[in-house]
């Protein structure tokens, strides 16, 4: 499951919050987002995205660690959003990504990240932007050993 592949991803109106903190929040900023999203009559049009600003794992985790990761959260959207202080409606770029999917808990992305790291560094490519989770299915509705999260990084 974890091979790396190079898709063109559209770009998509999304919306999303961001705030600094651990990535611990990164689950009840989706909820929020989401029921913020439905409370405006508007459709949820996919699965919830988080957009990683720091530029290395280690950068990630002493943020975390200081509690000040940057830490952004999206949903592509259909419909109109009134935005608040917290919560924005934009356009969420698109382009040439590598991806690559992992299966299993979320603290278990460590080793897909590596081999996306290592395909982009064989293959010539930089990473151009912040890398996205995409998670694909619900930690509520499937056990963690069946949770899909794809992870795109622009190239």
């Amino acid at each position: 499951m974890e091979e790396v592949t190079v898709i063109e991803v559209p770009a998509m109106k999304v919306a999303g919050m961001r705030k600094r903190g651990k990535y611990a929040q990164i689950a009840d900023m989706i909820t929020a987002v989401y029921q913020y999203i439905l409370e405006q009559g508007a459709r949820p049009t996919g699965p919830p995205i988080y957009i990683g600003h720091e530029d290395s794992e280690e950068a990630a985790m002493a943020a975390n660690e200081a509690g000040n990761a940057d830490i952004e959260v999206a949903a592509p959207v259909a419909g109109e959003i009134v935005e608040t202080d917290e919560i924005k409606s934009y356009e969420l770029p698109g382009g040439k990504m590598a991806k690559i999917t992992h299966k299993g808990p979320y603290q278990g992305c460590a080793n897909a990240y590596q081999k996306l790291f290592v395909w982009v560094a064989e293959n010539s490519k930089r990473i151009t932007g912040p890398i996205r989770e995409v998670y694909i299915n619900d930690p509520g509705e499937v056990s963690e050993e069946e949770l899909l999260t794809e992870i795109y990084a622009p190239i």
